[in-house]
């Protein structure tokens, strides 16, 4: 046996019992009969790989998206599913074309919810993905507070690569995020697989919570009327905001 691994399993299992009820470090580790350090780093873990999630300093541990997505529990963000589910349903309808709903948590976007058009060629995207590399993830970003947003590129970053070429500096994309969060709309463009996608926030009680967004080839795109689909986008989105309330 593995003690390590033993023990992650063990703290996840404690977690479990009571998911959404926040447990502090202390109460985790003696529960366990854990050194404090030891659990620390184990939970650390956890969180960098989304199967835990702590709510903020010394407020607690929860359950992360990851440890739902394995067992196909769509428990995560209730409130919100429960809000966006008919909606992104209606709006999939309307438009015939693939939707997501998803949060940010540290620097992915993480799906909590996606319906699919009648369409022979679709566009699927992972449940985790980096946020630069999604418009979804842009758009989570922008939204953010000034203070959460350069907290967020000092930790982790320009984007890199491939992720989103058009951003070479901090204040390129400094401002590139006051141009969407001022449109409050993502729109992205994936060359090399001829993808658009659209996202417009969610909000609850004044904060931005989530993202709703649409995927779909280019091609189709550049033959849609751009507008219409954009207020079918925005309006699902408002809609979703009036159930959250």
């Amino acid at each position: 046996m593995i003690q390590v691994i033993n023990r992650a399993l063990d703290l996840l299992e404690q977690i479990a019992n009571e998911p959404e009820k926040p447990k502090s470090l202390t109460e985790l580790a003696d529960g366990l009969s854990l050194n404090h350090g030891t659990c620390a780093n184990i939970l650390k873990t956890l969180v960098t790989r989304g199967y835990v999630e702590q709510i903020g300093t010394k407020k607690g541990y929860i359950l992360g998206a990851k440890s739902y997505y394995l067992t196909g529990n769509k428990s995560y963000q209730k409130d919100l599913l429960e809000a966006a589910r008919e909606e992104m349903d209606a709006l999939t309808l309307l438009i015939n074309e693939n939707c997501l709903l998803a949060v940010l948590k540290d620097n992915q976007r993480i799906a909590l919810y996606r319906t699919f058009a009648e369409q022979d060629l679709q566009v699927r995207t992972t449940d985790i993905k980096p946020v630069y590399d999604s418009a979804s993830g842009r758009l989570l970003i922008a939204m953010l507070p000034d203070e959460k947003k350069q907290r967020f590129i000092a930790k982790f970053g320009l984007p890199t690569g491939d992720s989103w070429p058009e951003i070479q500096s901090e204040s390129n994309l400094l401002e590139t995020l006051a141009l969407i969060r001022r449109e409050e709309l993502a729109l992205q463009t994936i060359a090399n697989r001829h993808v658009m996608g659209l996202a417009v926030p969610i909000y609850k009680n004044g904060l931005v919570v989530a993202s709703l967004s649409i995927y779909l080839p280019e091609y189709r795109y550049m033959a849609l009327d751009k507008r219409q689909l954009i207020a079918s986008l925005r309006d699902s989105a408002e809609k979703i905001n009036k159930r959250l309330v």
